[in-house]
């Protein structure tokens, strides 16, 4: 199992549970090998669970909780430890202060933005595909953050995950799809950079530049990433963070 950490999450103290996963280390078969999530792909879904099972393991985490995503800018609050997984419907953004619950996001070239309070001791994933960007979802997830549980943005670290690169990141009808104010972002006609667009909500949310990073990896040109740009019937990537527990 292969577990790319591409932040300086580890060096905080007490340091979240974090990474985000290729999708090697599983048991899934065929398009889906090896490490996939979804459970909406065609998946067996003993596979999957198993798949689960080994990614909490890998970060000694109780239990994942993840989200029914539909690319939208809802964020759910996990304000108590679930008695086993647990999946809620129609969320795209997780927020939580309890130590040891995992916050799932599945991918397959979109992003992951992994938010992180050292001072309050809260956790974020946010998924944030072009829908939810263009939602702002990020500005959303850190007003959760600050109003909930008053955590300052000038405290909190952020990590966008492996996913669509500039390279990739073609959308032929931005002008229907994306804010006019994206266009900033088009790298050459057509592709956008999503990874810059990211930051620059960040920041607008208050957020440091110095404590915002990225992967710099894109999913549909690196093959140890699920990408449904490069292969519609892929399976589905997952980023996860959780506070850790106090020593």
């Amino acid at each position: 199992m292969k577990i790319v950490r591409y932040h300086n999450f580890r060096q905080l103290t007490p340091a979240p549970l974090q990474g985000s996963f290729t999708r090697w280390g599983g048991v899934s078969s065929g398009p889906l090998a090896e490490l996939n999530v979804g459970s909406a792909v065609g998946d067996d879904p003993e596979r999957v669970a198993e798949n689960l099972r080994r990614i909490r393991r890998a970060l000694g985490l109780e239990v994942l909780v993840s989200a029914r995503q539909v690319h939208g800018a809802r964020v759910a609050v996990v304000a108590a430890v679930p008695a086993e997984d647990l999946e809620l419907d129609g969320y795209d953004a997780l927020v939580s202060a309890c130590p040891g619950v995992g916050l799932l996001v599945r991918q397959a070239d979109c992003q992951a933005v992994l938010l992180y309070d050292p001072v309050r001791r809260v956790a974020a994933n946010i998924h944030a595909g072009w829908r939810g960007s263009a939602a702002n979802i990020i500005a959303a997830a850190v007003g959760i953050m600050t109003g909930e549980f008053q955590c300052r943005p000038a405290d909190l670290r952020a990590a966008i995950s492996p996913s669509l690169g500039p390279c990739c990141a073609e959308f032929v009808n931005h002008r229907r799809e994306l804010p006019p104010e994206f266009q900033a972002y088009q790298v050459r006609p057509d592709f956008f950079d999503f990874w810059a667009i990211s930051r620059a909500q960040l920041q607008a949310a208050g957020l440091g530049a110095a404590r915002i990073e990225q992967a710099g990896i894109c999913t549909r040109c690196h093959p140890d990433f699920f990408s449904y740009r490069r292969d519609p019937g892929c399976g589905r990537n997952c980023s996860v963070i959780a506070v850790g527990r106090e020593r």
